[in-house]
């Protein structure tokens, strides 16, 4: 039986990005100083979110509710272990995400620096209240404040591209939040509550199997962070973004949320045996299916950068989707576990790209033929996520795509085995040229003053080191050290 703690340690969490955002703002003409409370809000969450952790490992769940919003439903907070595996990753990664938009933001000498800050830290509040709530309701109002906080940062640039972009990013997930809302009542008017359990909450219900996979339908409508195809083009659009925005939004928080979210459902509010009984999980794994063929093949098309490592988001994402559909042990397991590795390794790619920006100016694969040799540290950081992408060794992508393979195996489904396989063959199709071209490729007036690539060199330090440790990192998950065993262990308690 698990055992409930209660603790105030959620709030202390959520309070680090919240003071953070209006210290910065207080600090607006004192640039050091308004860097400095992101690190200092971004490192003090960490540790609050891993102090939890031999709480969740001894198999406690803590609890933290404020107040009650209406009959059984109420405003607060539980961590479990698949709640505080999301939250480990965003808080993680937000430290490393500031230290590189510091070199990042001042190479480029970019406008309203202190607006990006600000909204920096109230996404991460968005997502982290998204791990660590109670009910689907606490989870609707943390889903809009990230949705919100990050509009300005999609915008950003203010030009007509990238106010286009945040007017496409506003409205497809503004629209995605009145299915979730939609979703959220008719589940109270089915179960009485909205909490999860890991056993799920419809199935001692009496409703039928068509209003049930209505319902479904109505929940991934509402996770459209998610971008799965045919709901995906909002993603490739708001790459206009900074690229730490950009960072954002595929590794640390935005598509993060909205996988999380529907493992939630899955899981949380359907529950295993439900969905397996109605059949709901050949359907679900179909569509991840479907999305993660047909976003690798849109990848392969793309010449700029960012547009195709976002492909490769809407493609690798499914993969959790695709992963807890499976409803198997071994297939929920590479599902969770994919969402902090992937995390990681999408991170650097993104890193990489933004490197290569400021120290190039180059945005398209095919001006960037021989800059491997003029930024070798940062082209092997990028051939190290290109590689965990594809599930190779000695990546932390091997061992998700591992735990998903046998997830297929465990489910009798040759047919998704084979969707994996070539998945995986996709993604090398479209990073290999990159990396080639980089370190082999040839470009014209190489020989001469003319070569667009003299003088160029490694970003600053500030940019080099962060994803130089989220490449480290990508390589240490896959093998067994203790940041592999907390992944794992957790993945492990969450689908007991």
């Amino acid at each position: 039986m698990i055992e409930i703690t209660q603790s105030f340690k959620p709030i202390l969490a959520l309070a680090c990005p919240a003071s953070a955002a209006v210290l910065i703002m207080m600090s607006s003409r004192r640039p050091n100083l308004r860097e400095s409370w992101t690190l200092i809000g971004s490192a003090a969450q960490f540790l609050i979110i891993l102090s939890m952790t031999p709480a969740i490992f001894a198999g406690h769940t803590i609890e933290c509710y404020l107040f009650t919003m209406f009959s059984k439903v109420q405003f607060g907070f539980k961590v479990d272990a698949f709640g505080l595996l999301f939250a480990i990753t965003a808080s993680s990664l937000w430290i490393l995400v500031s230290i590189y938009s510091m070199g990042y933001m001042r190479s480029l000498h970019e406008h309203a620096q202190t607006r990006y800050y600000f909204c920096f830290a109230l996404a991460i509040l968005g997502a982290i209240g998204v791990a660590l709530s109670g009910n689907l309701v606490t989870m609707y109002i943390f889903y809009e404040i990230l949705t919100v906080s990050t509009y300005p940062l999609v915008a950003h640039e203010q030009s007509p591209e990238a106010l286009f972009a945040g007017r496409k990013y506003l409205a497809y997930l503004l629209t995605s939040g009145v299915f979730f809302l939609a979703a959220i009542v008719f589940t109270y008017s089915m179960a009485g509550t909205t909490d999860f359990n890991p056993r799920g909450i419809l199935a001692s219900t009496s409703w039928s199997k068509s209003a049930l996979i209505i319902l479904l339908i109505l929940f991934i409508l509402g996770f459209m962070k998610a971008a799965y195809i045919p709901c995906q083009s909002w993603l490739p659009t708001a790459m206009v973004a900074p690229t730490p925005v950009s960072a954002l939004l595929h590794a640390v928080a935005v598509v993060k949320a909205g996988v999380f979210g529907i493992v939630r459902i899955v899981c949380y509010i359907y529950g295993i045996d439900l969905m397996d009984e109605l059949g709901l999980g050949v359907m679900l794994a179909s569509f991840a299916a479907l999305t993660m063929i047909g976003a690798s093949l849109f990848a392969i098309a793309q010449d700029n950068l960012k547009r195709r490592l976002a492909y490769s988001t809407i493609s690798q994402l499914s993969y959790v989707i695709f992963g807890v559909a499976l409803l198997t042990p071994m297939g929920i397991t590479g599902a969770m576990i994919h969402i902090p590795f992937h995390g990681f390794m999408k991170i650097t790619l993104f890193l990489c790209a933004g490197s290569i920006l400021v120290s190039s100016g180059k945005k398209n694969i095919s001006e960037m033929a021989g800059i491997g040799q003029t930024m070798p540290v940062t082209m092997l950081a990028f051939t190290v996520g290109a590689i965990g992408m594809c599930g190779a060794p000695p990546t932390a992508g091997f061992i998700s795509k591992w735990f998903l393979v046998w997830g297929t195996l465990q489910a009798e489904n040759l047919i998704f085995l084979g969707v994996i396989l070539i998945s995986s063959l996709l993604d090398i199709v479209y990073f290999f040229p990159i990396i080639y071209t980089a370190f082999f490729g040839k470009l014209r007036g190489a020989e001469s003053n003319l070569n667009p690539l003299n003088g160029v060199q490694e970003a600053p330090l500030s940019m080099v080191i962060p994803l130089t440790i989220t490449a480290l990192f990508s390589v240490i998950f896959c093998f067994p050290n203790p940041a592999t065993n907390l992944i794992l262990q957790l993945a492990k308690i969450a689908i007991r």
